[in-house]
């Protein structure tokens, strides 16, 4: 400060000054974005990490200065935890939109995200999922909702057609944790199976909360399968590969992007090397960015990416360049410029139809070798 000034001004206009300077520093428009995953319960490490992708975004852009409108914006991540419950789904996205984030990264599975949906839609908000590949999300006529990944729709078929044409599979038994996502997948993939010639010796279903499958298994290995596809998550996937392995069925386990995770080899040992999975995305080793993201994420977090961190990562940026296009944080100019997204990121090109979907949808398919999780192929949709 001027020694000059402060020695024309009475000691209480200085602190009137001050307060001034104080104020105008610290003037910046606060603007949250919601992010909604389970962040307690069985499959907290994949809530975590979505969060974990979301929140290297929103450190990245306010260490990088933000403007809209010309008005300084600090973001903030409004995190909240639905515990893959669909019910507390529709609270905390109530919450959200009291607290008026001008729009939400979530949820993480199908279950949660399709109820949670309705809020954001009556809200004006815009949501857009990393992770619920269940059609249905984007098929009620919202205009809030958008995804950045495929869909089961997609999924589902990959990993049928890999089974018939790559594994040369002639018999399947299905089975489904009764969930959105789970029941979905497994549906999908027992249509196209059937379409490819595949037997379908049976399909039953369990429950998310379900560990002991031995007794659905030795029915299944009575019925003699090349394979059993498991629509479902790797917390409960883990046990089912690790007891059809105990119990020494021949049969491939087949599944979808729930349990193609890092943490499958932990969970399950070495029965994961029984395991083929798909992935409802570009694999990070073949993402442009993947490497630097990989690495970045890394040095913040201390942990590997466990699957959909890059997608958490991307659809914050998405939602900037939203607000950028619209030059505003008003939520209702951020859905108008949804539409005419055209962002290339970690994931690679995001460009929506006129549902929210991608236009470009990709699935990885993996299996594990010695427990680490190996890229086999790559589909585009």
């Amino acid at each position: 400060m001027n020694t000059k000034l402060h020695k024309l001004l009475p000691i209480s206009a200085v602190a009137v000054l001050f307060a001034t300077l104080a104020t105008s520093a610290a003037a910046d428009e606060v603007v949250k974005i919601g992010h909604v995953a389970p962040l307690t319960g069985g499959i907290a490490h994949l809530g975590k990490d979505n969060e974990n992708g979301a929140r290297l975004a929103v450190e990245e852009i306010n260490a990088r200065g933000l403007t809209i409108g010309g008005q300084k914006v600090t973001l903030q991540l409004d995190s909240q935890d639905d515990a893959g419950d669909p019910r507390t789904a529709t609270q905390v996205a109530q919450k959200l939109v009291d607290d008026k984030v001008v729009a939400v990264v979530g949820h993480l599975n199908s279950g949660t995200t399709i109820p949670a949906s309705k809020i954001y839609s009556d809200g004006g908000i815009v949501q857009i999922s990393p992770s619920a590949t269940n059609p249905t999300y984007t098929q009620q006529g919202f205009k809030t909702t958008y995804r950045v990944v495929a869909t089961d729709a997609q999924q589902g078929p990959a990993l049928a057609n890999y089974a018939a044409k790559g594994m040369k599979v002639k018999s399947v038994a299905v089975m489904d944790d009764s969930t959105a996502y789970g029941q979905g997948l497994a549906n999908e993939f027992e249509k196209t199976a059937k379409s490819l010639g595949i037997k379908v010796v049976s399909h039953v279903a369990t429950n998310d909360q379900a560990v002991d499958f031995r007794a659905i298994l030795t029915k299944i290995k009575g019925e003699n399968p090349d394979a059993v596809m498991y629509g479902g998550m790797d917390a409960t996937g883990s046990p089912f590969a690790k007891q059809a392995k105990q119990l020494g069925l021949r049969a491939k386990v087949l599944a979808g992007d729930g349990i193609c995770t890092e943490k499958l080899a932990d969970l399950a040992g070495d029965a994961a090397d029984n395991v083929v999975c798909s992935e409802a995305g570009m694999a990070l080793e073949k993402m442009d960015g993947g490497a630097a993201f990989q690495a970045k994420y890394q040095k913040r977090f201390g942990q590997p990416i466990q699957i959909y961190a890059p997608f958490t990562y991307d659809a914050v940026y998405i939602i900037v360049d939203a607000m950028k296009r619209a030059n505003s944080t008003d939520p209702a100019k951020i859905l108008a410029a949804m539409p005419n997204t055209d962002y290339k990121g970690v994931i690679g090109k995001t460009t929506f139809d006129s549902k929210g979907d991608l236009k470009h949808g990709v699935i990885s398919l993996y299996d594990y070798k010695k427990g680490k999780k190996t890229l086999l192929d790559v589909v585009k949709m």
